[in-house]
Formats: C-alpha cells, structure tokens, sequence
C-alpha cells in the first residue's frame, strides 16, 4: 500500500510531459511561433509592416523590436524574396512613426542578441508609419559586427600595415635626420601657401565659376569651332604662299616705325609748342559753353536770322524789315553767246576790265546786301 501513492507521484511528471509532446505534435508551426514571456506589450491593435535587408545575419523570429531602446514589437517572420531578406514586424498600434522610418538591426551587447531598430530619418519625415507598410532597402542598414571588427582587425595585426610600422619609421627618420631646418622651411611655407589659398577661396571660387561659363560657351559654339579648324588648312596654306610678301611687310613696318620715330623726336618740340599755344583756345572755348551754340546759330545768316525773315521763303518774302530787303533784282544775260560773238582780244579787254572793277563790284554786292 505505501508504494502505490510513490509510483503515482512519479508517474504525474512523466503524464505532464506525455500531453504536452502529444499538444506539440498536434500543432502545425514550430516552436518559434510560440510568444515567449516577458516580451513586449503589442497592445490591443497591434499593426504589421515589413523590411527588406541586405543581410539579417542571426536575426531570428520573436526578436525584439525596439524604438529608442524601448521594446514595441517582436519580429513575426523571416522569408526569402530573391537576393535578400523580408522581415516582418509586429509593432504596437501606439508607436508614432514617419511613413519612411529606418530599419536597422542592432545588438544588445557586444555579444548579445540581435534586435530591429525602428527611427525617424534625420531629414524630411513624412506621413505616419501603418498597417501594411514596407519599409525599402535604401532605408534599412546593419551596424558593424564584432565579428567584422575582429576580422578587419586581425588582417591588419597579421600582415597587414601594423608589419610595415618599424620600416616606415624608419625611412622616416632617415629621410629627415640632417634635415630639420629644411623640414622646418618647407613647413612654413606650406602654411603660408595654404593661408594663401585659403584668403583666396572666393578668388578661386570666382575663377572656376569663370572656366564653367567659358566651357558652356566653348561647347555652345563647338560647331563654329570645327568649321574654323575645318578652314584653318587652306587659311595656313594661303598664309604660307604669302609669306615672302609678309616678311617684305613686316620689313617695311620696321623701317617706317623707324622712321616714325625720327619724326616724332624732332618734331617733339614745335608740337608741344603747338599744343601749348593751343591751351588758351580750347580754355576760351570751353568757357564759352552754351553762347558759341546760340551763336552759331546766327552767323551763317547774319544779319538777318530765321528767327526775324522767318523759316521759309514764303515768309521771308512776305516780311519787310529794311529799305531793300523786299527788293527783287532781276538780272538775265547770255554770257556764252556774248563770248562766243567775241573775239580774242575783245575777251582778254573784258576779262582785264572785269579784274579792275573787282573791288566796284564787291562794294555794290555789300551795299545791296546791307
């Protein structure tokens, strides 16, 4: 009787186990499929989206997913689309996101687990972040590994620069031992070069924006530029038949700059004696300013101005203002047949007669005209 109650109690254990295999065996997922306790609260409308990575590396379903360190989801699944790999998250319904949040995947520690880091851009937030959203591969990324680290860093330990350290150092030493004033010189002239260029940024600037326009225009007119260059044979080669000619010119040139020389040096005298002379004329008229315009606009017609006869003949003609000025003087006479009907000694009296009386005639002209 004492051994019954010790067998059932060793048999409840082994009755535990047996149902919860045959519960096991009966279900259709895997063991990654049940929610493990202590994981983050996904609230009472949790909302689904997914990431696409380059590598998830030991990134496994019922990882966390976290928010400025702060657990909000867990990772649902993990399935292959082509060369890479889509990860879904469930993420809490209260979680505030941009439409293009990041997804980068994270360690706990140096040697812990992996998790999915959700944040906000650092530029342009857009939208809210929702159910059935999708988040790209431009805007997922892993941080280094320490695997990665340790590997990069052995190949750097073992034959990698670390080995050439000594030897560098050494040409080093052997290149500046005896030196040091030369080192010294070059590295104040290297600091003032580069203070020089650095006062003349906006120069440089300046000139560069220069060289981009005549580049534009230089490609602007690359047709007109291949024509030239088209032409530019025959234009050489009608330069090269003349070149005998343009040698004599170029000769010539010489001498009459030679000979320009000689004249500007002895003349150089009277003609500063002559721009001397000629400073009190261009003073006068220079002080003169408005009166020699006015003026000139009266001696032409002097004495009597448009402005008293009038500007046309009509009006000059209807206009008396003096004892002759409304005198009409017709005179009317054939002095080709009169020369004509004369002889030659008769011509030779009249044009001594006419030469005589060319002050009587001069003095009537002015005496009508006054």
């Amino acid at each position: 009787m004492s051994r019954l109650p010790r067998l059932s109690a060793m048999a409840l254990p082994a009755a535990g186990l047996l149902a919860l295999t045959l519960a096991l065996s009966g279900c259709s997922g895997s063991v990654t499929d049940i929610s493990l306790p202590g994981g983050a609260d996904l609230g009472s409308h949790p909302f689904t989206v997914t990431a696409e990575f380059d590598d998830v590396l030991d990134l496994v379903p019922q990882s966390a997913v976290k928010v400025n360190d702060v657990a909000v989801g867990r990772v649902s699944s993990i399935d292959l689309s082509g060369w890479h790999a889509r990860v879904t998250l469930v993420v809490n319904g209260k979680v505030d996101l941009p439409d293009n949040a990041v997804a980068t995947i994270r360690q706990t520690s140096i040697l812990g687990e992996k998790f999915v880091s959700l944040a906000a851009p650092s530029q342009g937030p857009v939208g809210r972040l929702g159910d059935g959203d999708s988040i790209g591969l431009s805007q997922t990324d892993e941080n280094p590994q320490i695997e990665q680290v340790l590997s990069a860093l052995s190949l750097v330990l073992n034959g990698g620069s670390v080995a050439k350290l000594a030897e560098i150092t050494r040409e080093l030493n052997d290149t500046f031992t005896g030196r040091e004033s030369d080192m010294r010189v070059l590295l104040n002239r290297l600091e003032e070069i580069v203070g020089t260029a650095d006062d003349s940024k906006r120069d440089l600037v300046a000139a560069l924006g220069q060289i981009d326009r005549l580049a534009r225009q230089t490609r602007a007119q690359t047709s007109a530029i291949e024509q030239a260059l088209d032409h530019l044979p025959q234009a050489l080669r009608v330069a090269n038949s003349q070149r005998d000619r343009l040698v004599a010119m170029v000769a010539s040139l010489t001498s009459l700059s030679s000979v320009a020389t000689k004249v500007i040096r002895k003349s150089q005298a009277a003609t500063v004696h002559d721009l001397k002379q000629l400073t009190p004329i261009v003073a006068n008229l220079a002080k003169s300013g408005d009166d020699l315009v006015d003026a000139l606009q009266i001696l032409p017609t002097f004495p009597f101005p448009d402005s008293a006869v009038g500007t046309t003949p009509e009006k000059a003609a209807s206009t008396a203002t003096g004892d002759y000025l409304n005198t009409v003087l017709d005179f009317d006479t054939d002095f080709g047949a009169t020369f004509a009907a004369m002889t030659d000694a008769e011509r030779a009296s009249m044009i001594t007669w006419l030469q005589s009386q060319n002050g009587a005639v001069s003095s009537l002209v002015g005496s009508a005209v006054r």
